[in-house]
């Protein structure tokens, strides 16, 4: 605890001090074991003092104080064979040991003890709890069941049956006073099974050698099996298991094999220089049996393949001398020796400026160096320089190889510079002079093509329109996609379609429309311009005045003046046009024609007024 001293306004008069308080403990835990049972072994025939078990009990008590400090005893034993007291408990440790010589599992073989734990050193006067210890004797006798097998493969046409005398002991020594023979004896007869066994090849794998190239039809040897069974008189028939290079047949009834294909060394299929294939024996016994056999030809090289340089491209410096070595060149032969190095390396002799700027030096058996003639002098760029490489075999091979020369202006280390690897790719230095030429006209070409389309840009927006907005017919078109939906357009006000029952108020208008799909070549002044805000009439309006700016317009074209309308409104004014008919031969008043304005005068000249001509 912690105290502190207060006056009476609470204000500290001293440092607070701490209180300790020790719990003593009391003796108020008994000791409880872990496991109600414990199981244990013992072996029999064990000698005093031999270790069987351990069993422990804990106490929440104080372990410093005799508080909870536990003891063990054994209370009883059963059974009491052959005497009460066969096992003992250590009080403090609990491992429980014999104490008397006796033990037989084939008399007793698992003996009950009841063990105690107490605390207090035993004076406790609480009631003990109890734990049971079962001991099982463990017995020397066991049930031995033999296994035989063979160390080599039996065959029934060699033995069809073995006689066996198979001998049984014990491994320790008898306990004294045991009368008992050492050992037991008992025969055993095992008989064998006779079986279909596969073929066998009696040499696998088979080594034969052949030199490369040999033709297709060679015979190269018969791979022929053993049938085991030999009682049985079984046929063998013969296939080809694998093949890579599918280079071989067998034959199926004697196992000759031939060459299907020709033979090569130097193929992915063979591995340090033998090919190997697998073939297949079987016999026609039941169930059939086969066996496997593996051949393998070692192939004899051939000189049947030319060197190849190396290597393919390389680079030199324009101008050599003495001191300055050239490019190391060397050859590749797929053959083995002796019919691939020392390798021969010359020049041809055509084309003669091959000899007149290269030389070759030999530096060994299989290198050599490539360099330019001394004093002679090459542009920069890629010269192909022609090598003809010879191997050592009898008779020879010869290649004519080509490897590609970088000539370039070298630097005082003798490596190209940036300029001269430029140069070497090909391109001299006109050439690079054209190609610049040639860059600087095509952007010139585009800034000028940049300028034109700005300064066109420039005119089109200056530029007046040659035909009056107000007489452009393309500002009146109107595309219109909407049809309406149908009987929901109810609330369409269409009385502006329809035509008014009294025309008085657009007859005493002045004209105000004038076409719009030609501009008129009469005086300006005889077509007053149609304002652009629309008329407060209907189409009818519209109609009207129309017809009469084209009534007064002889100079325009008939088919300037044929409008087609859909929409003729109610209650037009204008008669029925069914009374006229070409074929009538009654009389027809055609004065109103007269009428009608300067483009019907013709028809009213025609049918109006007058006797026929």
């Amino acid at each position: 605890l912690r105290a502190h001293a207060v006056d009476m306004n609470g204000n500290q008069v001293e440092n607070p001090i701490d209180l300790y308080i020790f719990v003593i403990d009391m003796n108020d835990n008994r000791p409880e074991f872990k496991n109600q049972v414990y199981n244990g072994s013992v072996d029999e025939g064990s000698k005093p003092g031999t270790y069987v078990m351990h069993l422990s009990a804990f106490d929440a008590d104080d372990n410093t104080t005799a508080n909870g400090m536990v003891r063990y005893r054994i209370l009883s034993q059963t059974p009491h064979s052959p005497i009460p007291n066969m096992f003992t408990i250590n009080s403090e440790t609990g491992d429980i040991v014999t104490v008397a010589p006796g033990l037989d599992r084939e008399k007793v073989s698992q003996y009950t003890i009841i063990i105690t734990a107490t605390d207090m050193e035993a004076t406790s006067n609480l009631t003990y709890p109890a734990s049971h210890a079962i001991i099982t004797v463990r017995g020397h006798q066991r049930q031995i069941t033999p296994m035989l097998t063979s160390r080599t493969p039996v065959d029934f046409e060699m033995n069809r049956s073995f006689m066996l005398k198979v001998a049984v002991s014990n491994q320790a020594h008898l306990a004294s006073g045991i009368q008992s023979s050492l050992q037991s004896t008992a025969d055993v007869t095992i008989s064998v099974q006779d079986v279909n066994e596969p073929p066998y090849f009696p040499t696998n794998p088979k080594h034969i050698r052949f030199e490369e190239g040999v033709p297709a039809g060679t015979s190269l040897t018969t791979f022929s099996a053993s049938d085991p069974d030999r009682l049985h008189m079984q046929s063998i028939r013969y296939s080809k298991l694998n093949d890579p290079a599918d280079w071989l047949s067998i034959n199926r009834t004697n196992g000759q094999i031939v060459t299907t294909g020709m033979l090569d060394r130097e193929s992915i299929y063979v591995k340090n220089n033998i090919y190997e294939a697998t073939f297949l024996a079987t016999d026609n016994g039941s169930p059939a049996a086969s066996g496997t056999g593996t051949l393998q030809i070692y192939l004899i090289d051939i000189n049947d393949n030319p060197p190849a340089l190396i290597p393919k491209e390389s680079q030199i410096c324009e101008r050599m001398n003495k001191n300055v070595n050239g490019v190391n060149i060397t050859a590749a032969d797929a053959d083995t020796d002796p019919n691939a190095g020392p390798f021969v390396f010359e020049l041809p002799n055509f084309p003669t400026s091959i000899r007149r700027n290269w030389t070759i030096s030999r530096i060994s058996g299989d290198y050599a160096r490539l360099g330019l003639r001394y004093q002679v002098y090459l542009e920069p760029g890629v010269y192909e320089v022609p090598i003809i490489v010879s191997d050592s075999g009898n008779p020879p091979l010869s290649n004519r190889s080509v490897i590609k020369v970088k000539v370039c202006p070298c630097d005082e280390n003798g490596d190209c510079t940036t300029l001269g690897a430029v140069a070497a790719a090909g391109l001299g230095t006109g050439a690079i002079i054209s190609i610049l030429i040639c860059i600087i006209i095509l952007l010139s070409m585009v800034l000028l093509f940049v300028v034109w389309i700005k300064r066109r840009e420039k005119e089109r927006q200056t530029k007046q329109l040659l035909i009056d907005p107000e007489d452009d017919v393309r500002d009146n078109i109107l595309k219109y996609d909407e049809e309406g939906g149908g009987e929901e357009d109810q609330d369409y006000d269409l009385s502006q379609l329809q035509q008014p029952d009294s025309l008085e108020h657009i007859i005493s208008k002045p004209p105000g429309v004038r076409r719009v799909d030609e501009r008129p070549i009469i005086p300006e002044s005889q077509y007053p311009i149609r304002p652009v805000v629309p008329h407060p009439g209907d189409i009818g309006d519209f109609i009207h005045e129309g017809l009469r700016a084209a009534d007064n317009d002889p100079t325009a074209p008939p088919y300037d003046s044929l409008l087609v309308f859909d929409y003729e409104g109610s209650g037009s004014t204008a008669g029925s046009v069914s009374s006229l008919n070409s074929s009538s031969t009654g009389d027809q008043d055609y004065d109103y024609l007269n009428d009608w304005g300067p483009r019907f005068k013709k028809l009213a000249d025609m049918y109006g007024g007058g006797d026929d001509d």
